[in-house]
């Protein structure tokens, strides 16, 4: 839940931004993007937070080698993709690579669902909210 309040919150306040004039942030593709940034710092950083970083290698499907390496990983592109999303120029390839990135976690994301680990919600508002994710990022490109 806490990453979609962040999108939420980084997207009103970009909103709240270009309506009080900031040019750059005034229709809601860029004020979307920045709210899907701030959601990918916040996320990002949740890989390498101790607190956070064992759950999410919990999560990791247990067939798969090196667990830790994938949460670094996964954890470096989602704060690049954060950051390709407030370059104009850079924003349509860094939300075509973490809509990728996100469909290609989701197996991790029914894994810990079915296995009852970590950031145990049930797979329904799992789906949901991997699905919200993408299309916002998908929303950013169009």
């Amino acid at each position: 839940m806490e990453p979609l309040i962040a999108l939420v919150v980084g997207f009103l306040a970009a909103r709240v931004a270009g309506l009080a004039g900031v040019e750059a942030l005034d229709a809601w593709q860029p004020a979307l993007r920045v709210g899907l940034a701030v959601m990918f710092l916040f996320t990002g950083f949740a890989h390498f937070h101790p607190r956070f970083r064992v759950d999410l290698i919990g999560m990791v499907p247990p067939r798969l080698p090196r667990p830790d390496l994938l949460v670094t990983i996964t954890g470096v592109l989602e704060l690049a993709g954060a950051v390709g999303l407030l370059i104009p120029a850079t924003a349509p390839w860094a939300a075509g690579g973490l809509i990728l990135l996100m469909i290609a976690v989701f197996p991790a994301n029914v894994s810990a669902a079915r296995r009852r680990v970590a950031q145990g919600d049930p797979l329904g508002p799992r789906s949901a909210l991997q699905a919200v994710f993408i299309v916002a990022a998908a929303l950013t490109i169009l």
